[in-house]
């Protein structure tokens, strides 16, 4: 039996960032995960990861405190400048610019497109020297709760014992199940098919994403290797559409693609196996019970449209680690329901309110009646002659404003 400070169960990007975190802090932290936690550096000659990351400026300054984030470049990331947002069944768009950001962040840019597999690997080649990793094959771990420490049985019977146990195991965690959490979800009726294209012009380092009858695409900027261009596809579409989606060959799906996105990347010149998976709102009614806390996608998960699900789970992670240094440096049990209550008041209203709004730009985009259609290319004139209200946009999408921690701030 080992007993440590905190057992974190899930490797992904937000359970790796955490470990990393509290490790750097001093406490005992282990992390368990059932999928191999070897993870080597990419180079721009690598294939390209299918799943991609939209970092914006908290997550990337929080990276930045963790040692990071220039592993990260030197792996291979790219900044965007622009984004582009358009109504593909009439005439509003919208453009958004680092000009108009606050004059102090006016030259950095908007955001950064990430391979989840570059984040991960970046994490977990810092992670070897300061924290216990755990690999286990076994399908069902073993998690026994009494409300003071959680265990945590392997498939090769060691056990591992801890105060607080941290759900990072993804939108179906079975330690959020075990510790009798609740949750509410809705399908949002889509299916996301996601891979990487080449594309005949170069993106320029400008995000677009098109609303569609049958749901947003974007197109997000990847690196460009010896004068050819590439994108990273999320494309939304309803569960019908998919499946002929789906069962296009690859030249039929590139040129459906290119029509979809109205020829502006040019001709798509190839792409990738493609990756699908349905769309769902969930949210844990609470965010702690009997000893175990949820972060990320264990808590909430939300629609892609703006690119903003990793960045909440990071930032939930980042405040859980201020809470939990803060009360252990004070002498307080920093594994206590009072010190967990906090960090729950402090992150599950902004992450409702984030999903209550992409939930109404999801549904404002999807309908299709004449005059809500009106309205919305209305609008979309409307904000891209407003300033101000553009910049107010950007500077809530870079995550900045708010109850952050300052080591972010």
């Amino acid at each position: 039996m080992q007993t440590c400070d905190v057992i974190i169960i899930g490797g992904g990007m937000v359970g790796a960032a955490l470990a990393l975190a509290l490790g750097r802090a001093g406490l005992h932290t282990v992390l368990v995960e059932q999928q191999t936690l070897k993870a080597s550096a990419l180079s721009l000659s690598d294939p390209w990861q299918p799943r991609v990351s939209a970092l914006n400026d908290a997550s990337v300054r929080w990276f930045e405190h963790l040692g990071v984030w220039q592993d990260m470049v030197a792996q291979r990331v790219c900044p965007y400048t622009h984004m582009t947002v358009w109504d593909g069944e009439g005439t509003g768009q919208v453009e958004f610019d680092a000009q108009s950001r606050k004059r102090s962040l006016s030259t950095y840019p908007l955001g950064y497109i990430v391979e989840n597999g570059v984040i991960r690997s970046a994490l977990l080649q810092r992670l070897v020297n300061s924290t216990v990793l755990c690999f286990d094959h076994q399908t069902q771990l073993e998690y026994h709760l009494n409300g003071q420490r959680g265990e945590v049985v392997l498939a090769n019977g060691d056990v591992l014992r801890a105060p607080l146990l941290v759900a990072t195991d993804g939108a179906r965690s079975q330690l959020r199940r075990l510790s009798g959490i609740a949750l509410s979800q809705n399908d949002y009726h889509h299916h996301a098919l996601v891979t990487t294209v080449e594309t005949q012009f170069s993106h320029q380092q400008v995000a677009r994403q098109v609303f569609l009858d049958s749901g947003p695409l974007a197109f997000l900027p990847l690196p460009s290797r010896e004068g050819r261009h590439y994108c990273s596809i999320v494309w939304s579409l309803l569960p019908d559409e998919a499946d002929r989606i789906e069962a296009l060959d690859d030249t039929a799906f590139c040129a459906e693609l290119g029509r979809a996105f109205e020829h502006r990347a040019g001709a798509i010149i190839a792409a990738d196996q493609r990756l699908r998976f349905p769309l769902r709102r969930r949210h844990a009614r609470q965010y702690h019970r009997q000893g175990v806390v949820l972060v990320g996608d264990s808590a909430h998960t939300i629609h892609p449209l703006a690119g903003l699900g990793v960045n909440l789970g990071l930032m939930d992670a980042a405040v859980l680690t201020q809470e939990v240094v803060r009360a252990r440096q004070r002498g307080d049990d920093w594994w206590a329901a009072h010190i967990l209550d906090r960090y729950q008041r402090r992150r599950r209203g902004d992450n409702a309110a984030m999903m209550a709004a992409m939930s109404g730009f999801q549904h404002l985009f999807g309908a299709t009646d004449p005059g809500i259609r009106w309205l919305r290319n209305t609008g979309l004139k409307l904000t891209n002659k407003m300033p101000l209200a553009k910049t107010l946009f950007v500077e809530l999408a870079g995550g900045l404003s708010g109850d952050i921690p300052e080591f972010i701030r």
